[in-house]
């Protein structure tokens, strides 16, 4: 398995020629239908590519950012995973260098998954706590509407 670029695109999808910029693909099958948008590259494990070059991930909602986070999380720990496996089958005798590589990578991908896991675990948490807050708010803002000399 190896790591590709992939990209959102806009181009046209059949007879319709809808917008279809919230999928993702490589380079080689978007040139075929239409143009990438080259700031949304992404890398991926080829594992995650159908057969087409379009990427598995969750199609409905690759726009939103959240799932972004969740796709990237698990694209780095497939890609990590991948390298362990390569690793796995390589001889240390003849290829020693390329083992310590291909481990190296694959710690380097998992503490990336880590942070991005944290941060949006942190993320999770002021979102709730912004939630919270605000409810808490619209009670004191009716409680005092109650207690107005003006009300009623």
């Amino acid at each position: 398995m190896s790591d590709v670029y992939v990209y959102r695109f806009t181009g046209w999808d059949g007879p319709t020629e809808s917008d279809v910029r919230s999928r993702r693909a490589t380079l080689e099958t978007i040139k075929e239908i239409g143009a990438p948008i080259m700031e949304s590259q992404i890398v991926v494990d080829d594992g995650e590519l159908d057969a087409d070059g379009f990427f598995r991930g969750n199609v409905a909602n690759d726009s939103d950012p959240k799932e972004d986070l969740t796709n990237e999380i698990n694209s780095l720990n497939l890609r990590a995973a991948a390298r362990d496996s390569e690793a796995l089958n390589l001889d240390e005798a003849s290829a020693g260098a390329r083992k310590y590589m291909l481990q190296l990578e694959s710690r380097e991908l998992r503490k990336q998954a880590q942070t991005l896991q944290r941060q949006q675990k942190q993320k999770r948490q002021s979102d709730i706590a912004a939630a919270e807050s605000s409810d808490y708010s619209n009670l004191l803002d009716f409680a005092q509407l109650g207690a107005s000399p003006t009300a009623g």
